[in-house]
């Protein structure tokens, strides 16, 4: 059962306090109000992320931070008198009233203002009103206030809510010329038709609808996109082929002299990601000496694929990536390059090039390579590792519910266990000799990798960022082993959605919610010598599945939200791009701007597309280079060998 309540602290720690709230009774009344109590039924497990949420009538709730943020600007007192516009679905309006002496609070919809009166009534919040009305005529009869906070964004601050303020009240409002755009202004009554003006910073509103608000149907908040973006991006974009043409990799020779170049993709299921990835690393691995070629899989099953890539697969093995989500790697696209990949191996006169996988999924397939590796060469360490990794095997299958048991079992032994074998053949890797390096260091990533898998398994009960982080250094470790061991001429391809390879520092995923991720740890350890090269669509097919290892579907990619990076490239009206953030610094700087970006993972659900799969981020910052395709189709999936069992691999994620 998902506990609401360390959700909430978690919250007001992770997205409040350490993101600059510092006064302590809106962090004790933003820790006192149920945010679960206020959304739509359905959405109760999203309730304490930082992001807007949708209600009835096509309206939203506010995000945590800015309700926290408002409240704090307002500096109210305990004595105070507050007025809320833009109730809405009531929660603004709770957190208040742990606040203020009394709490007003104007609806413009009846239903929604019905709603919210029953909700705060439940929490017994009996110094609020609630009524329905034009929020930007305010509310006389309860007036004077010493506080109104306006919670949707005007043309100008409405006169008949600065006369209601008390001399020295303050008035907290998104303020804009553009519907959806506007800054947060703090206004102070000094007296009688005198007031003080402050900007607090951008933020992003529904209108304000009213009098002396916006009209019901105005302006469509993108019109003024067509006229600037697009354009910029129509005129500084470098035109491509189809990946499937030679000349495909041509702008991308740019960054042969790279260490580590990242190759992302905005979903796990597209065609033209995997064959435009594919036309890179050939170009890459074929002319410019890359011998690494790392991807977001598992390292037993990429195993698999490396000996197949290097000639030496052996007999009888069975065929790798058959676990959920499968289409990810056994597809046609990815077969195609993998052949290509061994064609290439069989007659270069260099170093082979290897495939590599950098993630944690497969803890069962990981712990069977140590042992194997260990019956072959030393049957007493492997007689004891299979003790070690005893306490594993009852959740191989089921990892998520070893991180439940572990809250009352003694898993620190469990841990000690895992991590002692990692150190043991670590210092084998080290310090013996032996005819098989390449096994060694095999083994040596698999007990690494069960270290690693023991602990994300035990805190992804937690949820939050701290699996996520776990996920991604590993990746990272396992990626510098690999170009450790290659030396220092040794050169990387990354394969990895955007999520992962993109910085996660200009993204909500770093800002909001404190995760990083491999693009960061490159850039922070490479600098200059590592690439971030992301791609993108605005609609098509895609290879998805609706729930955690459901079947695969053929699923319909809605046309991009619009306030997203995606509409903006399909406003430039050109079918497939190369956007070159250091080649071009006018539209590089109109896209530091904070917009929407899609994710689609392994799960696609377009019924609730923008509360699933969208994310503010900070393009020209998040990547180096961006790929457009305007539109895409979905990976052509090989057929499937009977499969041994399934097992959730990084549940929740999905990316």
């Amino acid at each position: 059962m998902f506990d609401h309540d360390y959700a909430r602290h978690q919250m007001v720690e992770r997205h409040l306090a350490r993101r600059g709230i510092a006064d302590a009774r809106v962090l004790k009344a933003m820790a006192a109000v149920p945010r679960e109590a206020f959304v739509e039924q359905g959405f109760e497990e999203f309730a304490y992320e930082d992001s807007l949420l949708p209600i009835a009538e096509g309206q939203t709730i506010s995000q945590p931070y800015i309700v926290a943020r408002m409240a704090e600007a307002a500096e109210i007192e305990a004595t105070d008198n507050v007025l809320e516009v833009g109730a809405g679905s009531g929660y603004a309006a709770a957190v208040l009233s742990h606040l203020a002496r009394q709490v007003s609070a104007i609806e413009r919809h009846a239903a929604l203002a019905e709603t919210a009166s029953q909700r705060l009534a439940a929490l017994d919040r009996r110094n609020v009103a609630v009524r329905t009305g034009d929020g930007t005529k305010g509310w006389p009869e309860k007036a004077p206030f010493d506080a109104i906070l306006v919670s949707a964004g005007g043309p100008s601050a409405p006169m008949a809510l600065k006369e209601q303020l008390e001399i020295g009240g303050r008035l907290i409002i998104p303020i804009g010329q553009q519907e959806r755009s506007q800054r947060l202004v703090r206004i102070t009554r000094l007296a009688a038709g005198r007031y003080e003006e402050e900007d607090l910073g951008a933020v992003f509103f529904v209108p304000l609808i009213g009098e002396a608000g916006w009209r019901e149907h105005s302006q469509p908040a993108t019109a003024h996109l067509r006229q600037h973006l697009p354009d910029l991006i129509a005129e500084a974009g470098e035109d491509l082929p189809s990946p499937d043409d030679p000349a495909f990799a041509d702008p991308f020779e740019r960054f042969a002299d790279r260490r580590v170049v990242l190759l992302g993709e905005a979903s796990h299921g597209t065609s033209e990601f995997y064959r435009a990835r594919a036309a890179i690393t050939r170009r890459l691995v074929e002319r410019h000496g890359f011998t690494i070629v790392a991807v977001e899989a598992d390292w037993p099953d990429a195993a698999a694929v490396d000996r197949f890539v290097r000639g030496r697969q052996k007999a009888g093995e069975a065929p790798p990536f058959q676990r959920f989500p499968a289409w990810m790697w056994r597809n046609r696209e990815v077969d195609a390059f993998i052949r290509r990949l061994r064609s290439h191996n069989a007659v270069t006169t260099g170093r082979q090039a290897g495939f590599y996988g950098l993630d944690i999924y497969n803890m069962r397939g990981s712990i069977a390579a140590v042992l194997a590796y260990l019956d072959a060469t030393d049957p007493q360490a492997a007689a004891i590792a299979r003790e070690r990794y005893g306490c594993l095997t009852p959740w191989q299958n089921a990892p998520d519910t070893y991180g439940r048991a572990v809250l009352t079992a003694g898993y620190h032994t469990c841990e000690e266990a895992v991590v002692q074998q990692c150190r043991e053949l670590l210092r084998q890797a080290l310090d013996a000799m032996t005819r098989e390096p390449d096994a060694l260091f095999d083994a040596a990533q698999n007990a690494r990798l069960v270290a690693s898998a023991e602990k994300y398994y035990r805190i992804m009960y937690y949820g939050g960022a701290d699996a996520w982080n776990l996920r991604d250094r590993h990746m990272f470790e396992t990626l510098e082993q690999l170009l450790d061991r290659a030396g220092p001429d040794g050169k990387a391809v990354v394969w990895a959605h955007n999520s992962h390879i993109g910085d996660a520092r200009r993204t909500d995923m770093g800002k909001v919610r404190g995760e990083l991720n491999i693009g960061q740890l490159c850039r922070e350890k490479y600098g200059d010598a590592a690439a971030l090269i992301g791609f993108g669509t605005n609609t098509g097919t895609v290879a998805a599945a609706s729930d955690w290892d459901g079947d695969m579907e053929i699923k319909a990619i809605r046309p991009s939200h619009e306030k997203s990076v995606e509409r903006c490239f399909h406003l430039s009206g050109r079918p497939r791009l190369l956007l070159d953030f250091a080649r071009h610094s006018g539209v590089s700087e109109a896209l530091c701007a904070e917009r929407l970006e899609r994710f689609i993972g392994v799960i696609y659900r377009p019924e609730s597309e923008l509360l699933s799969h969208y994310a503010k981020v900070e393009l020209a910052r998040q990547f180096d280079t961006y790929v457009w395709f305007e539109e895409t189709r979905a990976v052509a999936p090989l057929a499937m060998e009977a499969k041994s069992g399934r097992m959730p691999d990084t549940f929740p994620f999905g990316l």
